[in-house]
């Protein structure tokens, strides 16, 4: 559906280069990266809102690298909204089907078929400045979508809502995109976000994708220390495989010697997501091959969750509930144990 070979910008002060995207038509692509990464600077080269210096974007076999943004048949939806405040929202989702020359009953029918959609029938007569911030964005949403584009950009467009909208947002995407079924790239630096709405994801780090895949894969199998820091693996130590029994091997860290499954040899690196360790007072009784006595030395009450330091040495960062924290009566200078399976830690 989309294909984006070798692309190059150069904004002077910041270059995108070799980027290489293949996004399957009816996807739900998430570009993610910290800011400065480049993830607006694709998305408006995509829309043909930035020259290409290199490289080649098509869309439905057709390039379009040279293709005035009107022309590409792609929709985009910014963080801000950009409603025109003198239009009513009716007005404002007629705005692109005025100038595709629809008839009036024409721009009628598809203003309240959209308006259903994205739940905004309620809001037509409203003025953008008497919106809230969710409506703001359905009422954008609508807009983009109403003009039936190929691809749907959508740039950080939860970011500026409070929690609880941006949560319901999240959900009413989802159920906008099982209804329209339209090609979106969606660009946040959200990994939360990224997960609840992703097919898969590009992960852009200066200007370069550092690593795509599922976020499962984003998450549990990152292919760099860059990944395994921005996905928040916590745990991420160098470390020297060495021999083992039984189908794993024994990886060195520094202080503690882990049981790894991994073909690789030689200097590696690991990462452990804090989630995949259990902490308690006394040894379990568990298959997992991995299991240490060590004390806790930090705690980071989160709300919910507590983030347990246990220090061996090294530092082993652990997830906990709110509730088992309070049950195992956790606090530093305690000595506990933590267990994690082999299968947990990735080695890269």
């Amino acid at each position: 559906m989309i294909a984006v070979k070798n692309l190059k910008v150069d904004l002077g002060n910041f270059l995108l280069q070799d980027i290489n995207l293949d996004i399957k038509s009816g996807e739900y692509f998430i570009i993610l990266g910290p800011t400065g990464a480049g993830k607006t600077v694709l998305l408006e080269a995509i829309a043909g809102l930035y020259p290409v210096l290199k490289g080649e974007v098509w869309v439905d076999g057709r390039e379009i690298t040279k293709f005035s943004p009107e022309e590409r048949g792609i929709g985009i939806v910014y963080q801000d909204q950009a409603l025109f405040p003198h239009l009513s929202v009716e007005e404002n989702i007629a705005f692109g089907l005025k100038m595709r020359k629809y008839t009036k009953q024409g721009i009628k029918a598809k203003i309240d078929a959209m308006a259903e959609i994205v739940g905004i029938v309620h809001l037509l007569d409203r003025s953008p400045v008497t919106l809230s911030g969710g409506e703001k964005q359905r009422a954008a949403l609508a807009r983009a979508l109403v003009t039936e584009p190929k691809v749907l950009l959508l740039d950080e467009p939860l970011s500026a809502l409070d929690p609880e909208t941006r949560e319901r947002l999240q959900q009413e995407l989802r159920e906008m995109h099982h209804r329209v079924k339209v090609t979106i790239i969606h660009v946040t630096h959200d990994f939360e976000e990224a997960i609840a709405l992703g097919h898969r994801v590009a992960v852009l780090n200066d200007g370069r994708i550092a690593q795509v895949g599922t976020s499962e894969e984003i998450l549990r199998q990152p292919n760099s220390e860059f990944i395994a820091h921005f996905a928040l693996s916590r745990n991420i130590f160098a470390g020297r495989v060495e021999g083992g029994t039984d189908g794993c091997l024994v990886t060195d860290i520094g202080g503690a010697k882990l049981v790894v499954i991994t073909e690789l040899k030689g200097e590696v690196r690991l990462s452990l997501r804090p989630e995949d360790i259990l902490i308690s007072k006394e040894p379990l009784q568990s298959t997992a091959r991995n299991s240490f006595q060590g004390v806790v030395s930090d705690i980071a009450d989160r709300g919910s969750v507590v983030y347990v330091t246990v220090t061996l040495p090294p530092d082993f960062i652990c997830l906990v509930t709110k509730q088992s924290f309070e049950e195992l009566e956790l606090r530093k200078g305690v000595r506990v144990w933590i267990t994690f399976k082999a299968s947990a830690i990735h080695v890269f």
